[in-house]
């Protein structure tokens, strides 16, 4: 009588990897940068989402003078940005990038999350 062993019982799964929660491009870095430095010394940018515009979501980036007890602390190419733990479900893996265009300026997010966008770009949906 021979007896077999399941090696697969036995194996312990490996777990894959997450992606980061966030990351920065070097020049949302660089604004940042700038930003802290100047007007907002002091103060850490928070990103979160809240329900808006017909797509139903938009990202919403506020001040903070300390993290709360619901931030999630990002830090990438040395700089650090705080993320509500509401949002980072949606957030997860997105790329925060700082642009600069003929007429505008700001930041925008690469959002792997996301499954559309309204027409104005204003809002989008998961």
């Amino acid at each position: 009588m021979s007896t077999t062993t399941d090696t697969h019982a036995a194996t312990p799964r490996s777990k894959r990897a997450l992606p980061p929660l966030m990351q920065l491009t070097d020049g949302a870095a660089e604004r940042l940068r700038a930003l802290y430095a100047a007007g907002e010394e002091g103060k850490l940018l928070r990103i979160g989402v809240k329900t808006k515009g017909c797509s139903g979501m938009a990202y919403d980036l506020s001040w903070a003078d300390a993290p709360a007890s619901t931030d999630e602390r990002v830090t990438d190419k040395g700089v650090t940005v705080l993320v509500d733990r509401k949002a980072s479900l949606f957030l997860i893996g997105t790329v925060m990038d700082y642009e600069v265009k003929a007429m505008s300026a700001g930041f925008t997010f690469t959002n792997p999350n996301e499954k559309g966008r309204c027409g104005c770009g204003e809002s989008f949906h998961v």
